[in-house]
């Protein structure tokens, strides 16, 4: 999928932890990360930042693309409001980092990039419309339609979590939030539990497919794409909610679509940072 004579750097900025790599046509040849400073001041982020990519970058790189959880202007190339920096507020990206590397640089969200990794190296690279579902310590979406990743007038497509649920939003109950929020236990902590045969952990599982198949039956009502990419963490214990879940979503109303109801498990650790990198294929694509 990528060029022979192109060398791309995708950044994955997660609630967490940074995560960067150099991607060419022979694959993703260099992975560097680390914690992202949350609590420091502005430039202070960006310095982490900027020694991250420093750390995958050669001569050789021809674009940036990364991925942020938060509001993106694309047309400005500014990001606003980032989740997990307060500090972010407001920071013109894009164009401090052409200005340091002097490449094309490309941003979008970072649930957005999830989606467009799955489609370009995942598990959709046979469907061009699906929808990708980051659930871990929240609840986000990117949307795939025609091939072409959908983001809305300002971005902001895709922020299921946020939608009005029960007597707060979905991301409360279709995230690692619920396990926190519900049960005062780490999700983690609960899946080994659920693991080992506690049935009160079980029960935790089975209650966010509950909540996660309300979700979904939302989404399909919104958008009618019954494709969907699982990933996250907490996608990883799927085989713990998925009876639950399918349960909920045997009950759309319209015979068709639920009949064409089909979910895949990411199996990309890295599809966020690759998707990442892919916002310079889309962009060479629509010259």
């Amino acid at each position: 999928m990528i060029p022979p004579d192109t060398c791309l750097i995708g950044v994955d900025l997660g609630g967490t932890r940074m995560r960067a790599g150099r991607v060419s046509a022979s694959g993703l040849e260099a992975r560097v990360e680390t914690r992202v400073p949350a609590q420091a001041d502005a430039d202070t982020v960006l310095t982490h930042l900027y020694a991250l990519i420093d750390r995958v970058w050669t001569p050789a790189v021809t674009a940036i693309g990364v991925g942020v959880p938060s509001v993106v202007d694309l047309a400005r190339g500014i990001v606003y409001d980032v989740q997990n920096i307060p500090s972010w507020q407001e920071v013109p990206l894009r164009d401090l980092l052409q200005n340091r590397y002097a490449v094309p640089v490309y941003l979008n969200n970072d649930a957005n990039c999830f989606a467009l990794g799955e489609h370009y190296f995942g598990q959709a690279r046979d469907w061009p419309t699906f929808i990708g579902l980051v659930i871990g310590t929240g609840f986000a979406g990117g949307v795939m339609i025609d091939g072409r990743l959908f983001t809305g007038m300002h971005c902001g497509a895709g922020e299921f979590g946020t939608m009005p649920y029960r007597d707060g939003i979905f991301e409360h109950y279709c995230s690692g939030q619920l396990f926190l929020r519900q049960h005062q236990t780490p999700g983690e902590v609960l899946y080994h539990r659920a693991l080992q045969g506690d049935a009160a952990a079980r029960a935790a599982f089975e209650e966010l497919g509950y909540h996660l198949g309300q979700a979904l039956l939302s989404i399909l009502y919104a958008y009618d794409i019954p494709r969907f990419v699982l990933g996250g963490s907490v996608s990883q214990a799927y085989p713990l909610f998925a009876e639950t879940l399918w349960t909920v979503l045997h009950t759309f109303a319209y015979r068709q679509t639920r009949e064409a109801i089909a979910l895949r498990l990411s199996h990309q650790t890295d599809a966020g940072l690759l998707g990442a990198a892919a916002l310079a294929l889309v962009a060479a694509a629509n010259d």
